[in-house]
Formats: structure tokens, C-alpha cells, sequence
């Protein structure tokens, strides 16, 4: 076997392999997305595989009749609380890590990694009996507080790494011009990591939008939208929930986290690119 041969395998294989990837990801979301405005018929229709007659019924079920749109108001609340306390307590420990060296730098980084090892239904018990205490039980406040400690870890290591990736001389001639650390931070080093601090809300954005454990046993009425699609479809005809019910609310959960990323790819692709340097 030639080099050219074993070249077109490998060529072959590679496409194969991304081929089976994106089909992965893409033929559930085309098949949610015709199914969640099929008719009835076309749905039951055993002969039929692509609909041809569509209605949004469905989905205006789940939104207005159903609750889905205050849950979408709630989770657009709750994401954007989320990335305002993550940020305002990760940018800070993200800057020390990446631009000082202090005793226990790495203890430090191991710990924050290490608050994810905890698997969330073991700490639900003791989470609810501390939010009833505080009064925070059923919140939209509470939530945040409890997503920003799932995103905390992720934002203190991304943002260190993007700072990482911003010149420490470009400060210090800064600051030989006469601005102290902190204006040098807000006019210098802010600016150039803006792009990777947006791709890291983004993240968080859609972490916090995705998230449905801890905001279904936190809330009763003030439900997040995943929270409150599972208790839609939970609840819906004796616990049964129609099919083409399922697909809608499918296509309710994946559309705006879709839009988010479309609108954020080139933010992730500066982000990455300064994490690699």
C-alpha cells in the first residue's frame, strides 16, 4: 500500500468520522424541529416520514396555555443573574491566579476544580433545608446563587486563562504612564480579554439556561423553562405527555441555546484561540 492510498484511507476515515459526529448532533435537532409543528395525522401517518401538513398549536400550547413563556422569562432572569455574581467573583480570583504568584497557586486551582467532583443529588437534601432557612427556597434569586456555584469553577479557570493570554508588559507600561493596577487592569487588560469574557458568559449563559435538577427541586412556582417543561410533561395526560407535545417542547430547549451559540461562534473561537497560547 502506497503513501497515496493510505493518505485517501485516512482522508476517507476522517470524513467518516465527522460525517457520523454531525449527524449525531444535527438529525435529532431537524427531526424535533419538523415533529414539533407536524399535524396529528402526519404524525401518526406510518407512511409518512417527512410531514407535509404543519400547525403551531403545539407549541403555542406549551408557551401560553401551558407556562413555558414565564419559564422562559425566568431562566433569561436567572442566566443573566448567574453571569453577573459568577463574573463579579471570577474576573477578580481569575486575575489573581493568572497574573501573581502566591503560595498555595495551585491548591488553589486544584480546589476550585475539586467543587465539581461533588455529584449534585447527594448535596439536595441539605440544599433545600439551607435555602428554607434563608428564605431563598423557590426564588429566582436562590437559583442564581446556586448555578453561580455550578459556573464558578469554569469562569475563575477560563478567565485566568484568557488573562493569561494578555501581555503583562503592555500593564506595566501602563502604569510607568501613571495609571495604578487598577485603571491599567480596566483600560489595558479589559479590553484585549473582552472577547473571551464574552464567550465565557456566553457559556455560562447556556449552562445556567440548560440546567434542570437544581431548578426543579429549588422552585415550585417560580420554575426556570427546563424545570418547567419537565413538569409540563410530567403532569400532561396522567404523566404521559403526547409524542408531538415532546418534540415541541424539544424545539423549545434547543432554539435559543442554538441562537446563543450562532451568535457567539466567533467569540468561542477568540476564547480558545487565547486559551491555547
Amino acid at each position: 500500500m502506497n503513501d497515496k492510498t493510505k493518505f485517501l484511507i485516512k482522508k476517507i476515515a476522517l470524513y467518516t468520522f465527522l460525517f457520523t459526529i454531525v449527524a449525531w448532533i444535527v438529525v435529532p435537532i431537524i427531526v424535533s424541529t419538523l415533529y414539533a409543528f407536524s399535524s396529528k395525522l402526519d404524525y401518526y401517518n406510518m407512511n409518512m416520514v417527512v410531514p407535509v401538513h404543519y400547525t403551531t398549536k403545539w407549541v403555542r400550547t406549551i408557551l401560553f396555555t401551558l407556562g413555558a413563556w414565564q419559564g422562559i422569562k425566568n431562566s433569561i432572569a436567572v442566566a443573566t443573574m448567574t453571569i453577573l455574581i459568577s463574573f463579579s467573583l471570577g474576573i477578580p480570583a481569575g486575575y489573581s491566579i493568572a497574573k501573581f504568584i502566591f503560595p498555595g497557586r495551585d491548591a488553589v486551582k486544584l480546589s476550585i476544580i475539586a467543587l465539581r467532583m461533588f455529584p449534585i443529588p447527594v448535596m439536595a437534601i441539605p440544599l433545600v433545608v439551607l435555602y428554607i432557612r434563608l428564605h431563598l427556597i423557590d426564588t429566582l434569586f436562590g437559583v442564581a446563587l446556586a448555578h453561580t456555584a455550578m459556573a464558578l469553577p469554569f469562569v475563575v479557570l477560563i478567565t485566568s486563562s484568557i488573562f493569561a493570554g494578555v501581555s503583562k508588559e503592555l500593564e506595566e507600561a501602563a502604569m510607568v504612564f501613571g495609571l495604578d493596577r487598577f485603571r491599567s487592569f480596566l483600560k489595558i487588560t479589559l479590553p484585549l480579554a473582552l472577547p473571551g469574557l464574552a464567550a465565557a458568559a456566553m457559556f455560562t449563559f447556556v449552562m445556567s439556561w440548560n440546567e434542570v435538577f437544581i431548578a426543579s427541586i429549588l422552585t415550585l412556582r417560580n420554575r426556570t423553562l427546563p424545570a418547567q417543561i419537565l413538569s409540563i410533561m410530567a403532569g400532561a395526560s396522567g404523566g404521559a405527555a403526547p409524542p408531538y407535545y415532546k418534540f415541541a417542547a424539544a424545539f423549545i430547549m434547543t432554539l435559543p441555546a442554538m441562537l446563543f451559540i450562532f451568535f457567539a461562534r466567533k467569540y468561542l473561537v477568540t476564547m480558545w484561540g487565547i486559551t491555547l497560547k
